[in-house]
C-alpha cells in the first residue's frame, strides 16, 4: 500500500475548480491518428488480457500533454463507462509530493534533508541516526505498517498518523540507518508528519498552496479523508479468478503522506512537466530529488526521494507505481526526452497499469521495435539454450552463473527438452524492483498445451541476476 493525513483536513472533500472545467482541461487529441490507434490497441489489449475494468492513460512529448484518453468501465453497477476528466487513486506515487513538500521547506531555510530525525519526533526509534534523506530513500530502517497488496481489516477503521507513528515508528529498525534500502510506508507518515510540524498547516492545505495551485492540478483529491464521488472511478478487487467486487475503503488516516493523493491523469501529466521542465523547486533541490541515494557502503540504492531512477529503452527514466485498495496507478517520466506516461487502473493486486506504460513507451518515446522487443528475445534465446542444458554464462552475473550449476542445467534441460519449441513467448509485465528491471513472461507449447512461466532480473548493466522458469499460476 501507501498511506494519508489527518481525518481533520479540509481540502481533502474539495476539488480546485467545478467538474465542468475539469472535463475541458482534461480532454486532449494532439496525436496522428496512426499513433493514436497504436495507443488505444496496446491499452484496450492490456485490459482485455487482465480483466481490469478501466484505464486512464495520458501521454506528455516535447514537454507538452498530446494525448488523454480513458477506455473500459469506470463503474461496473451501473454500467459507467471511464472518461479523462474521472480522478483515480494514484497511491505512492503521492510520496513524490510529500517529497517536494520537504524540499521546498529546506528551500525557505526552515529545515535540511540531512536533519536527523530526533529534531521533529525524538520519541521514535534510532531519531538521532535516522535523517530526513534516509526518510524519503527508504533507507532508514522504519518497518512498513502496510506492505500487504490487501486491505487488512483493522484498517478499515479510521487511524491517525500518530498511531502508526506510535505503534510502527517505535519498533525496532529493520536494519541500521543507511545500510539497506527497504521499501516502507512509514518512512513517509513520519515525513508528513515533519511537513505538519515545521510549516504549522496540514499537510494538504500546504500541498495545495504550493504545488497543486501553482502547476494548475485543478481536480486533487484527498481520498484519505472521503472516498471518491459519484462522478470518479470506482475500485475494485476480484479474489482469486472470481468475479470483479467493489474495493473495501480505506479507513481514514491509513494513507496520510504516502498515498492519499487521487486525481485525474490529465493532473498526474501536469506534475510530470515540472518534474522533466525542473520549473517548480529551485536547481538544488531538483538535483537531491533525482539523485539515488547511495548506501553507507557505498552502493545505489538506485532510489531517489520519493522515485526510482533507472534506465528503460536506452533512455534515463523516473519512475514509480502506486496501489491502494482498488487502484493501481504507473508513472514514468523520460526526462531528457520530455516525455511522460501516466496509467490509472480501477482494480488492486492488478498488472494492466504497469503492462500498459511498458508497452506505449516504444510508441511514445520513437524507439524502434526490434530493440524493445530484444530483451524479451533475449529471454526466449536463452530458454532454447537451456533446454539442451547450455547458457552463454557472458549474459548472466556471478549470482547467477553459480544458480546454473551442472545440476541445475541438467534439471532445465531434463524437464523442458520434451515440451518441444515454444509456440508463443510473450512478456507479460516490467517494473523497477531492487535497483534492477524485474520482468515476467508466459512460455506456450503447442503441441503440449504446456504453459510455464520464466521470471528475471536485469542488472543496470544489462547482465541477468536471475532466469527462472517456473509452473503457470
Amino acid at each position: 500500500m501507501f498511506s494519508r493525513v489527518a481525518a481533520t483536513l479540509l481540502f481533502s472533500c474539495v476539488p480546485l475548480f467545478a467538474q465542468a472545467s475539469i472535463t475541458e482541461n482534461t480532454a486532449v487529441d494532439n496525436l496522428s491518428p496512426q499513433v493514436k490507434r497504436q495507443i488505444d490497441d496496446l491499452a484496450q489489449k492490456a485490459l482485455d488480457k487482465t480483466g481490469v475494468p478501466s484505464a486512464s492513460v495520458a501521454v506528455v512529448q516535447h514537454g507538452k500533454i498530446v494525448y488523454t484518453h480513458a477506455y473500459g468501465k469506470a463503474k461496473l453497477e451501473p454500467p459507467l463507462e471511464a472518461t479523462p476528466a474521472m480522478r483515480y487513486s494514484i497511491g505512492s506515487i503521492s510520496k513524490q509530493f510529500t517529497a517536494a513538500a520537504i524540499l521546498l521547506l529546506e528551500q525557505q531555510g526552515r529545515l535540511s534533508i540531512d536533519d536527523p530525525v530526533s529534531k521533529y519526533l525524538p520519541d521514535l526509534t534510532r531519531s538521532k541516526e535516522v535523517t530526513i534523506r534516509m526518510l524519503l530513500s527508504h533507507t532508514a530502517g522504519y518497518q512498513d505498517y502496510w506492505p500487504e497488496d490487501y486491505l487488512m481489516f483493522p484498517m478499515k477503521e479510521a487511524t491517525t498518523a500518530q498511531h502508526i507513528l506510535d505503534v510502527w515508528g517505535k519498533k525496532p529498525l529493520d536494519f541500521d540507518p543507511g545500510t539497506q534500502w527497504q521499501y516502507s510506508n512509514t518512512n513517509f507518515v513520519i515525513a508528513g508528519r515533519i511537513v505538519e510540524q515545521v510549516s504549522g498547516m496540514p499537510i494538504m492545505e500546504f500541498l495545495k498552496a504550493n504545488i497543486f495551485k501553482p502547476l494548475d492540478m485543478r481536480a486533487v483529491w484527498n481520498s484519505d479523508a472521503e472516498k471518491l464521488g459519484d462522478t470518479d472511478a470506482r475500485g475494485y478487487i476480484r479474489y482469486a479468478l472470481g468475479p470483479l467486487r467493489p474495493a473495501p475503503k480505506e479507513g481514514a488516516g491509513w494513507m496520510f503522506a504516502a498515498g492519499e493523493l487521487a486525481m485525474p491523469a490529465y493532473d498526474l501529466a501536469q506534475w510530470d512537466i515540472s518534474v522533466m521542465n525542473r520549473s517548480l523547486l529551485g536547481s538544488k533541490s531538483y538535483d537531491e530529488m533525482f539523485e539515488p541515494v547511495k548506501l553507507k557502503n557505498g552502493d545505489s540504492s538506485h532510489y531517489s526521494l520519493g522515485m526510482f531512477v533507472g534506465e528503460k529503452f536506452g533512455h534515463k527514466e523516473y519512475d514509480h507505481s502506486g496501489e491502494v485498495s482498488g487502484f493501481v496507478a504507473e508513472n514514468v517520466v523520460y526526462p531528457d526526452d520530455k516525455a511522460a506516461i501516466v496509467v490509472l487502473t480501477n482494480q488492486d493486486a492488478s498488472p494492466a497499469a504497469s503492462i500498459i506504460a511498458n508497452d506505449l513507451g516504444p510508441v511514445v518515446l520513437g524507439v524502434e521495435e526490434d530493440k524493445a522487443a530484444s530483451a524479451t528475445e533475449q529471454a526466449r534465446q536463452i530458454f532454447l539454450g537451456l533446454q539442451q542444458g547450455k547458457i552463454d554464462r557472458s549474459l548472466f552475473t556471478e549470482n547467477c552463473n553459480v544458480y546454473f550449476d551442472q545440476t541445475a542445467l541438467g534439471d532445465f534441460r531434463s524437464s523442458l527438452e520434451s515440451l518441444g519449441e515454444p509456440g508463443s513467448f510473450e512478456k507479460n509485465s516490467e517494473l523497477l524492483r531492487g535497483g534492477m528491471t524485474f520482468r515476467t513472461y508466459t512460455v506456450k507449447f503447442a503441441a503440449s498445451q504446456q504453459v510455464v512461466r520464466v521470471t528475471t532480473y536485469t542488472m543496470p548493466d544489462g547482465k541477468l541476476e536471475q532466469y527462472l522458469v517456473i509452473p503457470a499460476r
